[in-house]
């Protein structure tokens, strides 16, 4: 089997690296090995790969930034997928996209399924959700995988941001009325190693899956059970999203409902304090 994977330096891919290795030849580019803004660049790429699988775990995620610069963030999360999906098609090759719940308006009470319409409240979110509609429109066999509050042990991500900010500051502010399920990179890479490894690949059905952690908290749980996994006695004050101002608005419930992915290929996430844990052992 041969794979070709995108953002192999970002918090997926670099996790999805040593995941996908024993499953057949893996071939990895970052932004500069391949970058997803020239479609003439993957159309070569793939032409000399000639992949059964594309990954793609590259993407435009700067959230709040993707409201000055729609434009760069349509180019990557759907122009871009758009042409991979193209390429998967005429390859007859298995494409495999990471999306977000970001794509809902999180006013839901329970948990997303799959069929929830979207209704994205920011410009990432809404590139997003148009990443998914090209990919479907194109008639590749597909998976894509909504993830949620994706951070790990490598690269930006908000565990990274609050270890450094309690170190900085005497208090830290974090909002406490947004909810979530805050999944690890690694868990990621393990459930794709898992969907790639079933004997029955083949016949599962190409759509959308929620692939999200066990459990839930909040950003404020979250940044509490970070600092005191490393003993770290800075306060953490719960605040209102409105009294942190951003220029991209978030859910209140970015919560997904995992069962569809569970029926279909087995897997079943851990719980986000079990991965929390792995990666800060992970972080000296």
């Amino acid at each position: 089997m041969r794979i070709l994977l995108t953002g192999s330096n970002g918090q997926v891919g670099s996790a999805l690296l040593p995941a996908l290795a024993p499953l057949g030849e893996v071939r990895a580019f970052d932004r500069q090995g391949l970058d997803l803004r020239d479609l003439q660049s993957i159309r070569s790429t793939m032409a000399e790969v000639k992949p059964g699988i594309i990954i793609n775990a590259a993407a435009y995620t700067a959230v709040d930034r993707a409201e000055r610069e729609k434009e760069l963030a349509f180019e990557v999360n759907v122009r871009a997928v758009e042409e991979l999906a193209r390429q998967a098609k005429s390859l007859d090759a298995l494409l495999i996209h990471f999306s977000t719940d970001y794509v809902f308006d999180g006013e839901k009470r329970t948990p997303y399924v799959e069929s929830d319409p979207p209704a994205p409240l920011s410009v990432y979110g809404h590139s997003k959700l148009e990443g998914e509609r090209a990919i479907a429109a194109s008639g590749c066999r597909h998976f894509i995988f909504r993830t949620s509050w994706i951070y790990g042990a490598a690269g930006r991500n908000f565990v990274h941001a609050i270890l450094a900010a309690a170190k900085l500051k005497p208090e830290l502010r974090v909002v406490n009325d947004q909810r979530g399920a805050p999944t690890s990179s690694g868990a990621i890479a393990g459930a794709v190693a898992q969907v790639l490894s079933n004997s029955n690949l083949l016949v599962k059905p190409s759509g959308i899956y929620h692939l999200s952690a066990a459990g839930e908290t909040t950003w404020h749980g979250f940044a509490t059970a970070i600092l005191t996994s490393k003993g770290l006695k800075t306060p953490v004050a719960a605040i209102r999203s409105d009294e942190y101002p951003v220029a991209a608005r978030r859910p209140k419930n970015s919560l997904l409902d995992n069962a569809k992915v569970g029926a279909t290929f087995g897997i079943a996430l851990p719980d986000w304090r079990q991965s929390l844990a792995a990666v800060l052992a992970a972080i000296h």
